[in-house]
């Protein structure tokens, strides 16, 4: 029988799988799996309950593999929301829930799709790997990147992936994402000396020197965009100084930027700039500059060619709709598979993700499951 991708995405978002918590969704699909024939294995590590799952000789010609993750964020306000967010809910022609759509709408299709397909039309010469993390939504230390470790030390390996993220604007089938921008964060701080605010000359005030700063990072055209990217962006997100008082100068002052770097930078030239710009600031205003950075991924691109056209041909053939390639929005698990094989991303209509009331269109869980079988069927062909 079939397995029903609608009755998976229901059991999915009961289980309470908050990043870290399972919560009982990887247990959910390990019974599934396991009872399709799939060898799988749990990876821990760092607190965070990861799955792996092969079906087929770990020597096959070829290797399809899916990835994706059952952790959620967090509710928000809960008395918000106005059905219980783990009770998946169907009506209006929803399912509703937190992350009925980011992203156990995509993993239950995916499942759902390699079950039915090992199944009804099991190749002779490949193998069909699903991987799925605990730890998508949280720092991402311990969720795909440990699956990966797990694989190499294993001599497990897929030749191509495809991650089941959401994809599309407003349509299913109107984009498939081809790579991603990368995601640089700074956090600055600016020592001077505290002082009286009627007696300025007697204190050393990092806000202008802070002010300056932000003004010729934000001002910055780091550039025009690359061939598939769009341009790179910087955003100051925080300004901050914890000062009441008006006739006080801070002795410090704190500020946050993001940036969004496509294919014409790595993190180590973006971080040169804003060391170079800091220490400028601070020569200037006499003051003291410090920098910390965190690099949650380099930005990367699978160039167009045989991965995103069997993906793009499914997508038609199923939709009718032609899809786009691009690599906008924010980060995702394909970050870290791009280092094992070529991966691109599809899957569902992501407007209602991380929101309160989210929701996935109840029709079109079925006809995402179709897609994945369609490739997996063309791939194996």
């Amino acid at each position: 029988m079939p397995v029903d991708p609608v009755e998976l995405t229901a059991d999915l978002v009961r289980c309470p799988s908050i990043t870290p918590a399972e919560g009982g969704a990887l247990q959910l699909l390990e019974n599934l799996l396991t009872e399709a024939g799939f060898a799988c294995t749990r990876i821990e590590r760092g607190g965070v309950s990861n799955l792996f799952a092969r079906w087929g000789d770990k020597g096959a010609a070829r290797t399809f593999g899916f990835n994706g993750h059952t952790d959620v964020v967090p509710l928000g306000d809960e008395a918000a929301w106005s059905v219980p967010p783990f009770g998946a809910e169907q009506k209006d022609g929803f399912l509703w829930g937190r992350g009925a759509t980011d992203m156990k709408s995509g993993v239950a299709a995916f499942v759902a799709a390699a079950v039915d397909f090992v199944r009804d039309t099991p190749p002779d010469d490949g193998a069909v790997i699903v991987t799925v993390t605990g730890d998508e939504e949280g720092d991402a230390v311990d969720g795909t990147t440990a699956i990966l470790d797990w694989m190499a030390q294993h001599g497990e390996r897929m030749d191509v992936c495809l991650v089941g993220e959401p994809t599309c604007p407003d349509r299913l089938g109107e984009m498939i994402k081809i790579g991603r921008r990368g995601s640089l964060s700074a956090w600055f701080t600016i020592t001077g000396e505290q002082g009286h605010s009627a007696y300025p000359h007697r204190a050393r005030n990092p806000l202008p020197a802070m002010a300056r700063l932000m003004d010729r990072l934000s001002s910055h055209v780091l550039d025009e965009g690359t061939e598939h990217f769009d341009p790179s962006t910087l955003a100051v997100v925080t300004i901050d100084t914890g000062n009441p008082a008006t006739n006080v100068i801070p002795a410090q002052c704190r500020a946050t930027v993001n940036i969004r770097f496509n294919d014409a930078h790595d993190s180590a030239s973006l971080i040169g700039w804003l060391q170079s710009e800091l220490d400028d600031v601070a020569q200037a205003f006499g003051v003291a500059g410090e920098m910390t950075v965190k690099v949650s991924g380099e930005s990367f691109l699978t160039p167009p060619g045989p991965l995103s056209d069997l993906v793009a041909a499914a997508v038609e053939a199923e939709t009718g709709i032609a899809p786009v390639l691009s690599t906008t929005g924010g980060t995702s698990d394909a970050r870290f598979v791009k280092a094992h094989c070529p991966v691109v991303e599809f899957g569902l209509v992501g407007r209602t993700m991380h929101q309160v009331d989210e929701r996935v269109e109840l029709a079109l869980i079925p006809q995402l499951k179709d897609i994945y079988g369609r490739i997996l069927r063309d791939y194996f062909a």
